[in-house]
């Protein structure tokens, strides 16, 4: 019962601030709040009793279905696992952090469901599913155009510019990659999933832990290796998501697509990366947005750009992208790897990664610039 009072306090504080009253003068308002916690019967019968049929999909928190409610809108509705390894505490975080923030780039809560055993989480309804759904299935893929892609790179950089540095409280992620990027009738990007997230009240920028969480694949090397979390964490799984969008390739495939990037862009050969199945590709955005993603996944973590740096890149009509240094991988056996906490403290240098040669330093600088933008069949560069 004190979860649910205290997410129903949650609940007005929301109501009375997006409607410009005081929270403590809202006594008469209070039964309006509760049209944001849905009963489970409501539940039951917008999904057919959660019929098989209506599943979106499953995740670690539990299993997702699509629902329709009596007024007739429809909506994703995430139920925990009785049997989850992520519980009420996870739960409550992400009800808690989605009723604090509000983005065009970031899911929409609607409301919550908690009768019994049961907890639900109610989120508008995203047509397109996941960004995974499309993008890996080579049977869709060709049909996520290029400029389409490069806006959901830039929606997620906003989305992420927001939780790190507008927020009312800086937010740190934990779990980007492409399942939890959701996509509109538009195929505008929406980050979901804040079960992991991580709050930073006041001016800390990190914070140490022996509890790790996320994705293999995503997680940055200082952050599995050394507990050290912090925004370039997000960078770090933001940029590896880049590289999956680029190519078409899951970072969890066989083929490591990481060290694929590092060695084709050492060759010059980076555009080789980007995915067959498009038409026809913008070149330079291409070769600039792998560059991008490499320098998300250094294994310096001073040296990777924030979410602020990436913003203004994009937006700009050109902009200078600064050399990568090598990327940071998780203590892969005949890989480069970091090897002591020097990657936290911005020391570059070559005795924090082994069994890999130094960068080609041919190249220090790429220039870009969008009047230079021509759209050409990517087969032409290959």
């Amino acid at each position: 019962m004190n979860l649910l009072s205290s997410l129903r306090d949650c609940l007005i504080c929301r109501r009375a601030a997006s409607a410009g009253d005081d929270p403590d003068d809202a006594d008469d308002g209070r039964h309006e709040s509760w049209d944001l916690f849905f009963g489970l019967n409501t539940l039951q019968a917008a999904t057919d009793f959660f019929s098989e049929l209506n599943k979106l999909g499953h995740g670690g928190f539990g299993p997702v279905y699509k629902g329709l409610l009596p007024n007739g809108q429809e909506v994703a509705i995430k139920k925990l696992s009785l049997t989850s390894s992520q519980g009420v505490r996870e739960f409550t975080n992400e009800v808690k952090l989605l009723l604090k923030i509000q983005h065009k780039n970031l899911v929409m809560l609607l409301g919550c469901c908690i009768e019994g055993p049961e907890k639900m989480l109610v989120y508008e309804y995203l047509p397109n599913k996941s960004l995974d759904y499309i993008l890996f299935d080579k049977r869709k893929s060709g049909s996520l155009q290029w400029s389409q892609r490069f806006q959901i790179i830039i929606g997620v950089v906003r989305g992420l510019l927001y939780l790190h540095e507008e927020a009312p409280i800086r937010i740190i992620h934990r779990d980007i990659k492409a399942s939890n990027i959701l996509l509109d009738e538009k195929l505008n990007p929406k980050i979901a999933d804040f079960g992991l997230a991580r709050l930073f009240p006041g001016d800390d920028t990190h914070l140490n832990t022996f509890r790790i969480s996320g994705t293999h694949g995503y997680i940055a090397p200082e952050y599995a290796m050394h507990g050290y979390l912090s925004v370039k964490a997000d960078v770090f799984s933001f940029g590896i998501l880049v590289l999956e969008i680029v190519s078409g390739r899951k970072v969890s495939d066989k083929s490591d697509l990481l060290t694929d990037t590092w060695s084709l862009f050492q060759l010059g050969k980076q555009l080789e990366l980007v995915d067959e199945s498009l038409d026809s590709c913008s070149s330079s955005e291409a070769a600039m947005c792998i560059q991008l993603g490499l320098l998300c996944c250094q294994a310096v973590v001073a040296d990777r750009p924030d979410m602020n740096a990436l913003h203004i890149m994009l937006s700009s009509d050109s902009f200078t992208l600064p050399q990568p240094g090598r990327p940071g991988l998780q203590g892969r056996v005949g890989r480069w790897t970091t090897s002591d906490s020097s990657v936290l403290t911005g020391t570059n240098d070559s005795s924090i990664l082994t069994n890999h040669t130094k960068p080609s330093t041919a190249s220090s600088t790429y220039v870009f610039s969008r009047n230079s933008i021509s759209y050409s069949s990517i087969n032409e560069g290959r």
